[in-house]
């Protein structure tokens, strides 16, 4: 882990609780990767996934999670609020900016 630094993102008990329950079950890699793509309505969107370490990757535990985010990616996810929503459309994890 990399000490001194801030953990951009924060889980909400339903999303900390489906990421636990995957972790155990089905992911094939340690680290739960988040990240930003280009695309999306502001020209961003959002991804998540499990995923290997890599040497431009910071690591964080984030609720007993093991998240590993790319230095570059840092910035646009700063204050990110991560939630799992089940509802009538389908299940899934959901990006809830601070603005």
């Amino acid at each position: 882990m990399d000490a001194g630094l801030l953990v951009p993102i924060q889980f909400t008990p339903a999303a900390q609780a489906m990421v636990k329950q995957l972790l155990n079950s089905m992911a094939t890699s340690p680290y739960l990767r988040i990240g930003v793509k280009g695309g999306g309505c502001s020209g961003m969107g959002f991804m998540i996934g499990f995923d290997e370490m890599e040497a431009d990757d910071n690591l964080f535990e984030v609720d007993g999670i093991p998240v590993i985010i790319k230095k570059a990616h840092s910035m646009y996810l700063a204050g990110m609020q991560v939630d799992y929503q089940e509802n009538e459309s389908g299940s899934g994890f959901v990006f809830n900016t601070p603005q």
